[in-house]
């Protein structure tokens, strides 16, 4: 066996570890709340997304002291493939958990997910990347598999509507150090990660305005954000 197939038993055989240590403390972690609020009830046909979030919620409380586990692995996976969006599962975590546990466990489903696609990346190349990135969205950001240093990698981890889980198998093809990408990718999400907790938990301890407040400050960021996109493109270019 050589060195390359080495690494990628080692990094697989943490992984699994790391998912058995994740349900393992799970019996020990935080339980979702076990009755959803009448505003549920009244907004669950109003559109999709809200319907969506209804039966994401059901499941997680029916699955009783291995719920956060598979939280975690829900975050790590819509990094990964996308299954379903990451402000729906933010939103989620704050509503089922709380502020504090819910920040806490989509923060480390992100970064499980985050390292699983830039391992995926690094390992099996740019053909990989391929079949989950646009070629035209690969070229575009192609600036990014060179060594622009991990102060830009972290503004564009931090914008605001910026593809990151994309970003993530971008990087894996870039030779950045595994610990820097962690570091960045995980701070960088923290911002976003909180704003869409805090409108779960909101939601779920009837603070309607609070809630409000945040979405609006999230709706006005993008907002900002999609303006002035290519003008933030551009920037980051030519600090790169």
């Amino acid at each position: 066996m050589n060195t390359k197939h080495q690494k990628i038993l080692i990094k697989g055989t943490i992984f699994v570890l790391l998912v058995a240590l994740i349900f393992l403390l799970s019996r020990y972690g935080p339980k979702p709340f076990n009755l959803l609020g009448p505003l549920w009830e009244e907004l669950n046909d109003v559109e999709e997304f809200h319907s969506r979030r209804e039966r994401i919620i059901r499941f997680l409380i029916s699955l009783g002291p291995y719920s956060s586990a598979v939280f975690i692995l829900l975050q790590a996976l819509q990094v990964v493939v996308s299954p379903i969006p990451g402000e729906l599962t933010g939103v989620v975590g704050g509503y089922v958990y709380g502020k504090l546990f819910g920040f806490i466990l989509s923060t480390l489903g992100l970064t499980l997910g985050s390292w699983v696609a830039f391992e995926l990346s690094s390992i099996l190349g740019r053909p990989f990347v391929e079949k989950f990135v646009n070629k035209k969205v690969l070229e575009k950001f192609n600036f990014l598999t060179t060594n622009i240093g991990a102060t830009i990698c972290f503004l564009l981890f931090i914008i605001p509507g910026f593809p990151k889980d994309i970003l993530c198998y971008i990087l894996g093809l870039s030779g950045m150090r595994l610990s820097t990408f962690l570091i960045v990718s995980t701070i960088g999400r923290i911002p976003g990660t909180y704003l869409l907790t805090i409108q779960g938990a909101s939601i779920r301890s009837e603070e309607y305005s609070t809630a409000v407040l945040f979405m609006v400050i999230s709706a006005a960021i993008l907002f900002l954000a999609y303006l002035y996109r290519m003008r933030l493109l551009q920037w980051i270019k030519s600090r790169a």
